[in-house]
């Protein structure tokens, strides 16, 4: 007979999502087991950049999420404070620069579409982005300045989340869920009154008896350079239709993040990092003269409306927190506080409840 352990809840993942799901429900007094193939924010929490910035991922016909967004940004500092760690948490705000005229057509109108959504952000002129960033290009053709976003390192959240003391079983990864739990690879057995779905881009398969959500990975690819410590290359997250450049204040540049159909490929590619090099250098040019550090390829959840997937599904004690696309670390707070509140049966909060699995047949009975 395999060997078999009990607990009040199982979390299928330790990636961010899964890691601050465990944490907020441990909170709550619940005993919780977190369960991975890999070793904790190996996946996609590693490879991302962090951004926490709702108004600038807005998108036209995204108004719900874009509501979720900014509830989960609200939630950031007080979640940051809890964790009680140096997480390189920026309140930087954000520039979106026109590097050509091309560029500045597509951001007026979106900075029209920001405005019409009530959101905080200002159209600048070249000259005035360029007070603000001396260091962006001559050619910069203006601007939006969306002064409220801001941008964490992921792994020094997950390290956060891991130094809380949580229980991990790592290198085993979950095969099949039923009522009574869920069954590892190696044949252990854990069970469990409720099980928390947090594989990533995972999630959709591959987990005997799940029905198959319609999540797919999403490809990103992302440079990690290096700056000397007393210039800085940018003040504020720097972002063009191409890229986002941002400094995590220690030396550090991150430029990303490319979004490629590639399956579950995660080899880094030289058309990837020229193009993001390229778009970089279009707008702050002095990144040609920062160390090369390296270059990862991660892989998003995304589903088919690019909205995430929180919420019960129809098995009995099974809830989902996955398909997040490109808000995971943004959302992991609200993530966190929704799965806390339906694991102790309570109210999640409002803004979630339009991304229940409901919408793709997985609702529950």
């Amino acid at each position: 007979m395999p060997e078999r352990s009990g607990h009040d809840v199982v979390v299928v993942g330790a990636g961010i999502i899964g890691l601050a799901c465990a944490w907020r429900a441990r909170q709550r007094g619940l005993s919780v087991l977190v369960v991975d193939g890999d070793a904790p924010g190996s996946g996609s929490s590693s490879v991302a950049a962090g951004m926490l910035a709702p108004v600038t991922e807005a998108e036209f016909g995204e108004q719900e999420l874009l509501r979720l967004n900014l509830e989960g940004l609200e939630l950031w500092n007080e979640f940051a404070d809890d964790l009680g760690a140096e997480l390189h948490h920026r309140r930087s705000g954000a520039l979106v620069v026109a590097a050509d005229r091309d560029d500045a057509e597509e951001l007026h109108r979106l900075h029209e579409f920001q405005r019409s959504l009530g959101l905080e952000v200002e159209w600048l002129t070249p000259s005035e982005c360029r007070r603000l960033e001396p260091a962006l290009s001559p050619r910069c053709g203006g601007g939006i300045l969306a002064p409220h976003e801001q941008h964490v390192d992921p792994v020094a959240v997950v390290s956060a989340l891991v130094g809380q003391g949580l229980d991990i079983v790592q290198g085993d990864p979950a095969v099949a869920v039923d009522e009574q739990g869920v069954r590892l690879r190696s044949g252990v057995a854990l069970e469990a009154d409720q099980v928390v779905i947090a594989a990533g881009c995972w999630s959709g398969s591959g987990i005997e008896g799940l029905p198959e959500l319609p999540i797919r990975p999403i490809k990103g690819q992302i440079l990690a350079l290096r700056r000397p410590l007393d210039r800085p290359l940018a003040e504020y997250l720097v972002r063009t239709p191409r890229c986002y450049v941002l400094d995590r204040g220690d030396g550090r540049v991150v430029v990303g993040g490319t979004m490629e159909e590639q399956g579950f490929d995660t080899r880094v590619t030289v058309d990837g990092v020229y193009r993001l090099l390229e778009a970089a250098w279009e707008v702050l040019p002095d990144v040609s003269e920062l160390q090369f550090d390296g270059a990862r390829a991660g892989l998003r959840p995304g589903t088919p409306d690019n909205l995430p997937v929180i919420g019960r599904g129809e098995q009995r004690g099974v809830i989902w927190a996955t398909g997040h696309y490109r808000n995971g670390v943004l959302l992991t707070p609200i993530t966190a506080e929704a799965v806390a509140e339906l694991l102790t049966g309570g109210e999640p909060p409002a803004a979630v409840s339009p991304f229940t699995p409901e919408r793709f047949g997985v609702g529950v009975r």
